[in-house]
């Protein structure tokens, strides 16, 4: 039974120090392989690489973000800009309305003043025609006393004397005072009319200061018009950069995003990978401690079962 016992304790012993020897032959090699992951630069390299990797990505993610800041001030100068040219637009548009007023009141300048020349050319063609009519009147008036006094001497010779009452002299007195009186009014009448001629070029020259008015007030329209089309074609296209901007730095957010949760990723995986080897490793090392118990045990026993067995035969 003793013999038995150790037969089954030899087989033990022998299968315990095969794992032993094995198990102490694998430590041996994890053992070099980590000395050598250690002490190799493949190591150093593998992590410098991984490191050099994470701060370029830094690198990258800190120059995204001042892009970003850059094009978000690019983006509010914009908006500003913007905001100008609407304010110009707005002061544009409302310098266009005072030109149209102003064309309006100038055209309606231009009816009264074309108006107003109508009416002075009728008012002289009136004058003219009343000039001649009086011119006409005072023909026949003229002679008619001519034809009177024609008569009257005529008459007179017929007489021996002349009365002493009947002086020949008021007659001419007469007729000189109505000469004079008329023209007095011919002379009112040349000063009325050159007046109104005087009112006609001063209507002319209102008239021709309206049109030039006018046409200045068309070409500023005209101008203002142009640089709105072109203010509007230059907010139609700082807004299409401004789009298109945004759209890149989105896209860039979004890679440099994917790329930060593929390296988080990959450094929780690596996290995993070295705890589970640590955990191997500690494994390894309690099993080779019981190993070493149980060898040392089995040693013991069998230094002293061949004791035991020496003292007979002593």
């Amino acid at each position: 039974e003793e013999s038995l016992q150790m037969w089954d304790l030899n087989k033990r012993l022998e299968a315990y120090l095969a794992r032993v020897k094995f198990l102490e032959e694998e430590n041996e090699v994890l053992r070099a392989e980590i000395q050598s992951a250690k002490s190799s630069p493949t190591g150093d390299s593998w992590r410098a690489k991984y490191e050099e990797e994470l701060r370029v990505l830094r690198d990258a993610l800190d120059h995204a973000f001042r892009e970003k800041c850059t094009a978000e001030l690019a983006r509010d100068n914009l908006y500003e800009e913007v905001q100008q040219v609407k304010s110009r637009c707005q002061k544009e548009q409302a310098a266009r309305e005072e030109a149209k007023k102003q064309l309006s009141l100038s055209r309606k300048e231009l009816e009264e003043e074309r108006r107003a020349q109508i009416w002075l050319k009728e008012r002289a063609v009136q004058l003219e025609k009343e000039v001649e009519a009086l011119l006409e009147v005072h023909e026949e008036e003229k002679a008619g006393l001519d034809q009177e006094i024609a008569s009257f001497s005529q008459s007179l010779e017929s007489f021996r004397c002349v009365p002493v009452a009947f002086q020949p002299v008021e007659v001419e007195d007469y007729s000189k005072r109505l000469s004079e009186i008329w023209k007095g009014a011919v002379e009112t009448y040349k000063t009325e009319v050159s007046q109104l001629e005087g009112s006609l070029c001063q209507a002319k020259e209102n008239l021709w200061k309206a049109v030039e008015d006018n046409q200045q007030s068309q070409l500023q329209l005209q101008h203002l018009e142009k640089d709105l089309a072109g203010l509007k074609a230059r907010k139609e296209m700082l807004e299409e950069s401004l789009a298109r901007q945004w759209q890149e730095q989105r896209g860039e957010a979004e890679k440099f995003q994917l790329a930060m949760e593929a390296l988080e990723q990959e450094k929780q995986t690596l996290r995993v990978q070295i705890a589970q080897v640590l955990e191997d490793r500690q494994q390894l090392m309690h099993l080779k401690m019981s190993l070493s118990l149980e060898v040392a045990t089995y040693r013991t026993l069998l230094e002293a079962e061949s004791t035991r067995l020496q003292m007979p035969a002593g």
